[in-house]
């Protein structure tokens, strides 16, 4: 760790209940997240990315991935401060980028089937029963006051749940949330939480910004590597969480350089002094969600 190298510390995160209802439900609703103004600025750089895509058409679905480097404006979400500390808060120093999106729905009927992220026959929920493997942040750059305008539906409690009686069906079931939310809401979800997607009957197009991130380790959806020239024009913090390396153990064992990826919120520190004899890119770091389920009640 350079005496002269300027380290970030960890943005905000989950509150305890936050946290608390995240886990019950595999689910988080933050309303007011975005103001107007950010909101306005999204939507248009949504729209120039369409207008400037051949395979667009105004009237299907459209969901281009990897829109960080595909779309350059868009790469200052990687970190940003709204909601990478949820992020980090659970992947700590080994934190990725899983895939970046952006949707818009238009009047089309288009809809998906219940699912929950990641892996189907051997899902991450056989490998980690409660903590997610990836969670998925969403900004909803719309209003969705009723239902039927291409809506997110999720079983708010299914992440425990390794198989859905629905699957692959388009069904109603008792118990779902159909998200109605305003514009500017950012949404939270634990990647085992089986969900679906409304056809929108409405002539509101839907426009979201999708990011998942998680552990190293798990491999990215969106991407092999990321091109170099362009990841020459990223913050530190950003350039990490890409994780493009040139070998796959890296992403287990990343270098020395990429440590700490941010410095302790609560005490400034790259180290929690956990094996303190260790070099720090070897050392086992707690997460803030470890150090939290530690604390005696």
């Amino acid at each position: 760790m350079s005496d002269t190298e300027t380290y970030r510390l960890a943005p905000p995160g989950f509150s305890e209940e936050q946290w608390d209802q995240f886990m019950e439900d595999g689910f988080l609703v933050i309303e007011n997240a975005l103001s107007d103004d950010e909101v306005d600025r999204y939507v248009e750089m949504i729209d120039r990315a369409a207008a400037n895509d051949p395979k667009y058409d105004p009237s299907k679905h459209f969901g281009p991935n990897n829109i960080v480097e595909r779309y350059p404006e868009f790469a200052e979400l990687i970190d940003h401060d709204r909601h990478v500390g949820y992020m980090h808060d659970v992947y700590g120093e080994l934190l990725k980028l899983h895939i970046s999106q952006i949707f818009m729905r238009p009047r089309d009927g288009s809809h998906n089937m219940w699912h929950p992220d990641g892996a189907r026959a051997v899902p991450y929920g056989v490998f980690a029963p409660e903590m997610p493997m990836q969670i998925k942040v969403s900004y909803w750059l719309t209003d969705l006051p009723e239902a039927e305008m291409g809506n997110f539906v999720c079983m708010p409690g299914s992440h425990r749940q390794q198989y859905f009686d629905h699957y692959d069906t388009h069904d109603s079931v008792p118990g779902e949330l159909i998200l109605k939310v305003p514009k500017g809401t950012m949404t939270l979800m634990h990647c085992n939480t089986w969900h679906r997607v409304e056809p929108n009957h409405s002539d509101v197009v839907r426009k979201n910004i999708f990011l998942a991130y998680c552990p190293s380790w798990v491999c990215e959806a969106d991407r092999y590597k990321s091109d170099p020239n362009w990841l020459a024009t990223l913050n530190r913090e950003q350039r990490i969480i890409m994780r493009s390396y040139d070998g796959g153990y890296a992403r287990t064992k990343p270098p020395a350089s990429e440590f700490p990826l941010f410095l302790d919120r609560e005490t400034g520190e790259a180290s929690d002094g956990v094996g303190s004899e260790v070099a720090l890119h070897r050392r086992k770091r707690l997460t803030t969600i470890e150090k939290r389920e530690q604390v005696p009640a």
